[in-house]
């Protein structure tokens, strides 16, 4: 799967906006061609329900920290955009189900129908059930390309279904949902967002440093990097939330209240949780200092993750 012509280059010391535009087109570039040769070979209303949902746009935040983990510690070649796509079908994944019914009951994703509004529920199901599969093929490929031992492919692909599965992304939404209706302490809801939001942002920075091939010491950091951030990201999610429109989001506003979901706004206040989020990026970068981890990128993406407005 080709990137780009010229992708190769990272922009290290670009702004956080360049650094998410390069993101996005290195990884929907590849989504694309991979939505492309799926579409007809799956076939029929599913094949077509696939494509939809690996097209689905997006900022792309956590392809850009694979690739700035990757480069952070060295790694060169351009398959490293295979492995950012391969987070981002995972992603893919855990929205199609997330916006079911039977979950968050949402009608609008990213500014366009999510999954099931367009289709149905049933295919949009099995959809989601299908995206795990076609991650581990993407994930393959970019190995591949990349270069890396089958026990590094190995190594990068339990981090990334390991951080999708019960242990990460699928436990902290079953606990999302055991939530609702109920008051959580601060402890509480940190531990069902580590698993729901943060899993795959902390998986995210590992991959880019098992892919590079770093050192043990270096891959701990950008994993203690990606725990803390994935945190903030979701603290920075709930102020949003509260202050943003549908609009502005390319998501339904106020659905933690409407579904009387515990936030940390309702915990912290609004000022209170900035504050917190503040607090995480900047342990998150402390991390990757200790670590020997070059933050320059990921520092960048670290501060956009707790002021964005959308």
């Amino acid at each position: 799967m080709p990137e780009p012509a010229g992708a190769s280059a990272f922009p290290a010391a670009a702004s956080a906006a360049e650094l998410l535009a390069d993101a996005r087109e290195r990884t929907d570039a590849q989504l694309a061609s991979w939505a492309s040769s799926l579409a007809p070979e799956i076939g029929g209303r599913t094949g077509q329900a696939l494509s939809y949902a690996l097209l689905t746009p997006g900022k792309r935040v956590r392809a850009a920290l694979v690739l700035a983990a990757f480069h952070a510690v060295g790694g060169r070649g351009p398959g490293i955009a295979g492995v950012a796509a391969a987070v981002e079908t995972v992603h893919a994944y855990s929205l199609v189900h997330d916006d079911l019914p039977c979950m968050d009951d949402d009608d609008l994703r990213r500014g366009r129908p999510t999954t099931h509004r367009q289709f149905d529920v049933a295919t949009a199901t099995r959809v989601g059930f299908l995206l795990v599969p076609v991650a581990a093929r993407i994930l393959s490929a970019a190995a591949a390309e990349l270069g890396v031992a089958p026990e590094t492919l190995g190594r990068m692909a339990a981090e990334l279904f390991q951080a999708g599965g019960i242990e990460g992304m699928v436990g902290g939404q079953w606990l999302d949902l055991e939530a609702e209706g109920r008051s959580l302490t601060l402890a509480q809801l940190m531990t069902v967002h580590r698993g729901k939001t943060g899993a795959l942002i902390r998986a995210s920075c590992t991959l880019g440093g098992i892919a590079g091939e770093a050192p043990a010491v270096r891959v701990a950091a950008l994993t203690a990097f990606g725990d803390d951030i994935g945190l903030a990201f979701q603290i920075a999610d709930d102020v949003l939330d509260c202050t943003g429109t549908s609009e502005e989001l390319g998501k339904t506003a106020g659905r933690d209240a409407a579904l009387a979901k515990s936030t940390y706004v309702q915990l912290l206040g609004i000022d209170g949780a900035r504050r917190e989020a503040e607090a995480l990026a900047r342990r998150a970068i402390e991390h990757l200092e200790r670590g020997g981890v070059p933050s320059g990128a990921l520092r960048t993406l670290a501060g956009y993750i707790v002021s964005r407005t959308s």
